[in-house]
């Protein structure tokens, strides 16, 4: 199976932006977290970071037909890109929207997520475990998909 994991702006700034909300750990951290639930869990994955939207819209519509999953954190264009919204619902790919804090517990505008209405689950407030928890739904859903097909 393979996963596109991607993440939004200002992601890159993890372990320096906000350390009360989204902790000490850095992106290169994040990068190694993912590396290593990935093989533990035997799926191949891509992962790339962007602030620019436009690019991240790009990214899911060179998803279509290389992969077998997204998982995305579209960090503040959660609450106003219905640009990645439309690209995640043109590739059809199922994708999983993670949050690294919990946007319900936070402001309110926070509380609307545009891209998330094309997921198939959203995982917030689990901090870098949110990647993890949306990679074994993917592969999961995956195999229920291939077994239903035979």
């Amino acid at each position: 199976m393979r996963i596109l994991v991607l993440n939004g702006p200002n992601l890159n700034m993890l372990g320096v932006r906000e350390p009360a909300i989204y902790g000490r750990q850095s992106y290169p951290d994040l990068e190694r977290y993912i590396c290593t639930a990935a093989r533990e869990l035997g799926v191949e994955y891509d992962m790339r970071q962007s602030n620019y939207e436009g690019e991240l819209v790009s990214w899911i519509q060179e998803a279509y037909g290389i992969y077998d999953g997204i998982v995305i954190n579209p960090a503040a264009y959660t609450h106003t890109s219905i640009a990645i919204l439309d690209a995640l619902k043109s590739v059809c790919i199922p994708a999983v929207e993670v949050h690294l804090s919990d946007p319900m517990q936070r402001e309110e505008f926070r509380r609307i997520s545009f891209p998330g209405m094309a997921c198939c689950k959203t995982v917030a407030g689990k901090g870098f475990d949110g990647y993890r928890e949306a990679m074994a739904f993917l592969m999961m859903r995956n195999i229920e998909m291939r077994m239903k097909q035979q």
